[in-house]
């Protein structure tokens, strides 16, 4: 989401947590206060947890949306800091644990029993849902948590240095190198794929045409095109027409704002801010194509609401879920469109949002649509650092990306015997 600043937390690590991942011990940061406390309103008492957006007014409009359901006394736990999925599963363990929390579709969470079945809330307007959406929060038929929104990611350019460099918006992932090679300057890089590189690691398995697992959960990113890939990606490392640390990640939109660099890779989120400091000389384009067998991509990120099944106030908690998230379109969009731009999971609504019937929104709503990835239920956050440590081994160092991706396949395998058995 838009206006984060440099003292929030990586995005991806949040994006991608792991379901399975909790603090040792009590939560410090939740403390006693379970968010239950005090309050007017009657009947249940229901607790929701969010991680704190970085920008104005998302903790203010939570707590507004809340405080109009008069079914229960709704509070909010807003996490600030940097380990959001840590201080969420420690809690989940504790008795403080909260009714109804945001998070991401993960497979461990229902295999734990951890989060309840929705699908009766969903099912009278599934088909007003992206149905990826509803894949992708979907086992054995049954639906767990609903999607707030999706956050598509891709890449943002200056158009004037781009046309006075005689450079069209690249399309293949070579064509983005030499760009980045034309575009650098003593004062500009060419490219800014974030200081960790994590967050193009999907989009170029999704680019080369692969994809992180299968329908029936194998390995998928292990394929030629992602090794051509990863020998392309530690070409442009060396080149010096990378930006490295920059003083904010790709998610934070200052890098190409403040004219870092030319072409910088981040999320839809950041679209106003772009628009408001860079105006009309302001372009978006997919991750590139990678390889013969390649496509270019849109990796879509986002938010969903869970229910907790362990909660005291299962019932109540779901009421809630569905009056907000089913009920109240007004609010979904007002979260959706209000606090940067992301497009709203609900396609009656996404539809009718004029903020993106045109211009630049437009553009980028019409990428997702065509080429937009999501999330793998299956995949974990050990998969996910296995696939890091293979942008670390044979990216950021040289070595060898067939024996890098040998050693990732023994973890992602061995999480899978886990998971699927």
């Amino acid at each position: 989401m838009p206006a984060l600043s440099s003292s929030n937390w990586d995005r991806r690590s949040i994006l991608r947590a792991a379901a399975g991942l909790a603090a040792a011990g009590t939560l410090a940061a939740c403390g006693s206060n379970n968010g239950r406390g005090g309050g007017s309103g009657s009947g249940k008492n229901l607790a929701q947890m969010f991680h704190a957006y970085g920008e104005a007014g998302t903790e203010q409009a939570v707590k507004r949306y809340a405080a109009a359901y008069k079914g229960a006394h709704v509070t909010t736990q807003w996490i600030t800091g940097s380990n959001f999925e840590s201080k969420l599963f420690a809690s989940l363990l504790t008795k403080n644990a909260p009714d109804v929390f945001e998070f991401h579709p993960q497979y461990q969470l229902i295999k734990s029993g951890q989060v309840a079945d929705l699908t009766d809330l969903i099912e009278p307007v599934k088909d007003d849902f992206n149905q990826a959406d509803i894949a992708s929060h979907t086992v054995d038929g049954k639906i767990y948590g609903i999607r707030m929104i999706d956050d598509p990611q891709f890449f943002f350019y200056r158009k004037s240095m781009l046309e006075k460099a005689n450079i069209e918006p690249p399309t293949t992932l070579d064509e983005l190198i030499e760009a980045a090679a034309k575009l650098t300057t003593d004062k500009v890089k060419g490219v800014f794929l974030g200081n960790d590189l994590h967050a193009v690691i999907q989009p170029l398995f999704y680019s080369a045409g692969a994809d992180t697992l299968t329908d029936d959960n194998k390995i998928a990113y292990h394929t030629d095109g992602v090794v051509e890939g990863l020998k392309q990606l530690r070409k442009l490392f060396t080149s010096g027409d990378l930006l490295l640390d920059a003083p904010a990640d790709y998610w934070d939109p200052s890098a190409l704002n403040q004219g870092l660099c030319a072409i910088q890779f981040c999320g839809m989120w950041a679209m106003p801010q772009f628009q408001q400091t860079l105006g009309d000389d302001l372009g978006v384009m997919p991750f590139p194509k990678v390889g013969a067998a390649g496509k270019p991509s849109v990796y879509n990120g986002g938010w969903s609401v869970f229910v907790n099944a362990k909660s005291a106030n299962v019932d109540a908690a779901k009421e809630y879920v569905k009056w907000l998230w089913i009920d109240q379109k007004k609010y979904q969009e007002d979260w959706a469109l209000s606090y940067g731009f992301h497009i709203p999971p609900r396609t009656s609504i996404a539809r009718s949002a004029t903020k993106l019937k045109s211009g630049l929104p437009a553009e980028g709503v019409k990428l997702f649509d065509e080429y937009g990835h999501f999330d793998r239920i299956g995949w974990t956050q050990a998969m996910i650092t296995a696939t890091e440590n293979v942008f670390a081994d044979c990216v950021r160092k040289n070595g060898d990306p067939e024996a890098a991706l040998d050693k990732c396949d023994k973890t992602v395998n061995a999480e899978l015997k886990k998971l699927f058995g």
